[in-house]
């Protein structure tokens, strides 16, 4: 095998968890093959560089193995190999998000009926 669907590997190699959710991720643009949009047929080789945007950070990897099964997540991680600015990167942004959620106050209990009726204004609901 030299080649495999954009959409099939990123589903095995883990970071969607089904095909149609990285198909959508293709068309949106969240995901680049050496430095240019992706879609979903677009063939993956050994040694292609990736940058995908997903809900869990932006990752830039360099495309190890080829695979079309889905398979363990232990298996999943040696498909490909991650940059360390990457890794660097993705964990700032987590440590940045951990001290904000010391700030965050939220609402005790409930919304009263006033706090509904901006809610839904606000929505355009109303």
């Amino acid at each position: 095998m030299t080649s495999v669907r954009m959409d099939k590997w990123l589903w095995a190699a883990r970071f969607f968890k089904t095909r149609a959710l990285a198909s959508r991720a293709c068309d949106l643009g969240r995901i680049q093959s050496n430095g240019q949009l992706a879609k979903p047929s677009r063939d993956v080789r050994v040694g292609d560089m990736l940058q995908i945007k997903n809900e869990g950070g932006d990752f830039q990897i360099e495309v190890l193995l080829l695979s079309e099964m889905r398979g363990p997540a232990v298996v999943a991680q040696t498909l490909y190999r991650e940059t360390e600015s990457s890794q660097e990167a993705r964990r700032k942004l987590a440590e940045e998000r951990k001290v904000l959620q010391q700030f965050e106050t939220l609402p005790e209990g409930r919304p009263s009926k006033r706090d509904r009726r901006l809610i839904n204004r606000f929505r355009g609901r109303g």
